[in-house]
C-alpha cells in the first residue's frame, strides 16, 4: 500500500478548501461526483459514542455489471489496518508484557547488531552503528529508520511469514538514526504484528481475531473474505483519460485469489472491512478503550496512541494513528478513511475503492462527506 490517502485526508481537515457542491445528507451529498463518472461509488457511516446515527450507500460497488453499492459492501482498507494492529499490541502494553521503549531486539533477537547506511563510498554503502537501537515506539510511529518494505516482498506484500518479513527487516540497514526522521513504513508496523506473535505465542491473525474482532463483533474483518464477502467486494477502479473516467483493476499490492489461505496476513494493510464493522472499531476507540460495557484496552493506551508521538518532526502521528489536533484516524490506499473526533463525539467511516483520482477530486470528495456529516449535525461546513 503506498502512503497515498493519510496526506489528502490530513489536508482536508487541517486546509482552507473550496468544495464543488453543498453539503447534504452524507452519501447523497456524494451522487454529484458519481453522475459525472468521476466516483463510481461510496458506503459512509457516521456515528456517535452511543450508536451509528447515518449508514448509507452511494453509487456502484460494480459499474459494469450495474451492481449498486450496499451498506454491508466489502472494501480492502488496506493502511486502515495499522490502528487496529497498534491497538492489538497495545493490549500486551496493558499487560505488562510488551514495553514501548524496549529496543525491538528484546523481542525478536534478528535485530540485534541491525546497521545504520552512513553513505555511499565508491558506489557502495557504508555501515555504521546506529545510536540506539530502534524501540517499539519508534516502529509504531514510523520513526524507526526501518525502509517502507524489502526486495523480498515482491510483487505482492502478503507472501512471507511475518516471522521471514521480519528477518528480511532486522538485515536491511536502517535508512536514519532511530527517531529523528519520519517515513511511512510498513515494515514497522509488520514489526509490531510478528511481537504479537513472539509475546503471545499466538499466530498474529488467531491474537487479532480472539482479543479485538469477535469481541467488537467485526464479522466482515478478515484478511481473507470468503465467498459471501467476496460477492460483496467493492470493484477497485483508477482514473482514465477517456470515458469512461474510471477503469477497474484488480488490487495491485495483493495476490489473488483474496481467498487463498496460502496469502500471509499483513498487519499494515491487509485487511477487508465494511462501514459498520469500522464503526464499531472506532466508536470503541471514540469510547476510550471501552465496548458495551467492557474494557478492550486501557483509557491510557488510547490516549498514548492517539496523541502526537513525532516529537518536533513536521509530522504528525502518534501511535499506528495520524494526529491532527484534537482528531485522529488513519486512510488506506486505495482512498478508504476513517476520522475520530473527540471533542464533537463523533466518528466518520468513508469507503471506497479508488486508486487515485484525477486531480483534486479525491480531496473534494472526500471533504463533501464530512460537511455533509457535519451539516446534519448543524454544524458550519470546514472551510
Amino acid at each position: 500500500m503506498k502512503h497515498v490517502v493519510r496526506p489528502l485526508w490530513l489536508l482536508v481537515l487541517a486546509s482552507p478548501l473550496s468544495f464543488a457542491e453543498p453539503p447534504g445528507e452524507p452519501a447523497a451529498s456524494l451522487q454529484p461526483y458519481v453522475d459525472r463518472g468521476e466516483l463510481a461509488g461510496a458506503t459512509t457511516l457516521v456515528a456517535t459514542r452511543e450508536g451509528v446515527s447515518s449508514l448509507q450507500a452511494v453509487g456502484w460497488a460494480d459499474r459494469a455489471a450495474g451492481k449498486p453499492m450496499r451498506t454491508d459492501s466489502v472494501f480492502w482498507i488496506a493502511s486502515m489496518s495499522k490502528p487496529i494492529t497498534a491497538t492489538a499490541i497495545m493490549m500486551l502494553v496493558d499487560e505488562g508484557k510488551v514495553r514501548l521503549d524496549d529496543p525491538v531486539e528484546r523481542y525478536l533477537p534478528e535485530f540485534q547488531g541491525q546497521s545504520l547506511a552512513a553513505g555511499v563510498v565508491d558506489g557502495r554503502t557504508t555501515l555504521k552503528k546506529p545510536s540506539h537501537p530502534i524501540t517499539v515506539r519508534e516502529i509504531l510511529s514510523h520513526t524507526s529508520g526501518l525502509p517502507f518494505s524489502t526486495d523480498v516482498e515482491k510483487p505482492t506484500l502478503d507472501l512471507l511469514t511475518l516471522a521471514e518479513r521480519t528477518r528480511s527487516y532486522a538485515a536491511a540497514p536502517l535508512e536514519f538514526e532511530p527517531g529523528s526522521r519520519y517515513r511511512y513504513s510498513n515494515a514497522g508496523i509488520n514489526t509490531a504484528g510478528r511481537i504479537i506473535e513472539v509475546v503471545s505465542g499466538q499466530a498474529y491473525e488467531t491474537f487479532l481475531d480472539a482479543r479485538l474482532l469477535r469481541p467488537l463483533g467485526m464479522s466482515d474483518t478478515t484478511f481473507w473474505p470468503n465467498s459471501d464477502q467476496l460477492a460483496r467486494l467493492a470493484t477497485s477502479y483508477k482514473p482514465a483519460s477517456g470515458d469512461p473516467k474510471l477503469e477497474p483493476l484488480k488490487i495491485t499490492q495483493l495476490k489473488y485469489p483474496l481467498d487463498d489461505r496460502g496469502r500471509q496476513p499483513m498487519p499494515a494493510g491487509g485487511l477487508f472491512s465494511t462501514a459498520s464493522d469500522m464503526g464499531r472499531f472506532c466508536r470503541m476507540i471514540l469510547n476510550r478503550g471501552v465496548w458495551e460495557g467492557n474494557r478492550l484496552v486501557s483509557e491510557q493506551s488510547v490516549a498514548e496512541m492517539t496523541r502526537k508521538q513525532t516529537g518536533a518532526l513536521a509530522e504528525n502521528y502518534g501511535l499506528g494513528w495520524s494526529i491532527d489536533g484534537e482528531s485522529f484516524g488513519h486512510g488506506g490506499a486505495y482512498a478508504t478513511n476513517m476520522t475520530i473526533d473527540p471533542a464533537g463525539g463523533r466518528v466518520f467511516v468513508f469507503l471506497v475503492q479508488h486508486a487515485g483520482f484525477a486531480g483534486d477530486v479525491g480531496s473534494k470528495i472526500l471533504s463533501t462527506f464530512l460537511n455533509a456529516a457535519r451539516n446534519s449535525r448543524g454544524e458550519p461546513p470546514r472551510r
